[in-house]
């Protein structure tokens, strides 16, 4: 069974492969998100960091390795014209062509072209998504647990994720205002995105408190409700900026074997620690993903 769900994963993400291939190949519109994560049978909330995990790379960084994997492919035919090449993969100038091409192997289309042995290299390693090295699995500290709905005070930060320092500040300050600082039973954050995926301007965040539910008011802040259900708690130890890899090797590495399934619930993060009073090696922090078993 956990061979057979690991390989699941692998092919639903090689269909998504197979789409973007076949749109490059044929210069079409590329898919969008909706038909990709349909392709994946992944839901919203874990396409984009279940496919990363999974190939070491994003779509955007995926599509930009087929095209030039076209473009080499195209450039094996020596009767195919250097413009031909770029034309076919979607750029709209030789000259943008040539850049792009530049950029990735250091050399131009046709210095590549007359080194036979190298261009065969470059072939055969851009056909390889670069999956990245996971995470030891006896290093992924890794709980099933089943967790009562609990009600918490939230506000959405939209920006930079260096600005999450302010947002709490903010939320702690409204809880100050409310003589709700003794009250707080924990510190949580819900990633609406994969922040290595999106533009700064655009990634959305829910920094949220614990409270008890009669502590839920507004002056700027939500009512948020989590947890419900199944999850796989992960526990990290260290910078916060780890949290995505550790993501990505629980479900690279634990999730395929584990007998559990996705749910269409988002990931949120437990802070366990004050990162003004915790040396960053050992700030410790909970990453919860939505499970259900498989049958």
């Amino acid at each position: 069974m956990k061979n057979r769900t690991r390989n699941d994963y692998l092919r639903r993400i090689d269909r998504v492969i197979a789409l973007l291939q076949q749109a490059v190949a044929n210069d079409a519109e590329l898919p969008d998100l909706a038909e990709l994560g349909q392709a994946a049978q992944l839901s919203p909330f874990h396409f984009h960091r279940v496919y990363r995990a999974l190939t070491g790379e994003t779509i955007g960084r995926t599509v930009a390795r087929l095209r030039l994997l076209r473009a080499l492919q195209l450039l094996s035919d020596p009767a195919r014209a250097v413009t031909d090449a770029a034309l076919a993969v979607g750029y709209e100038t030789p000259q943008a062509f040539a850049r792009a091409f530049r950029q990735a192997f250091g050399a131009s289309p046709s210095e590549l072209r007359a080194q036979p042995a190298r261009l065969a290299g470059e072939l055969a390693r851009l056909s390889r998504a670069p999956v990245d090295e996971a995470m030891p699995m006896s290093l992924l500290q890794v709980d099933v647990v089943s967790l009562e709905p609990f009600a918490l005070v939230a506000t959405r930060n939209t920006g930079d994720f260096a600005d999450l320092a302010v947002a709490y500040e903010a939320l702690f300050g409204w809880a100050a205002q409310h003589g709700l600082i003794e009250c707080i039973a924990g510190i949580y954050g819900v990633p609406q995105q994969d922040r290595r995926d999106t533009p700064p301007a655009e990634c959305e965040f829910d920094c949220a408190l614990a409270f008890s539910a009669e502590a839920i008011a507004g002056d700027g802040t939500v009512p948020l409700t989590l947890g419900g259900g199944l999850w796989a708690r992960l526990r990290h130890v260290g910078p916060y900026a780890g949290l995505e890899p550790a993501t990505d090797a629980l479900l690279a590495e634990w999730l395929p074997h584990s007998g559990y399934a996705l749910r269409d619930e988002p990931l949120f993060h437990h802070y366990l620690d004050d990162p003004e009073q915790t040396p960053e090696a050992v700030l410790r922090t909970d990453v919860y993903l939505p499970v259900s078993a498989l049958p």
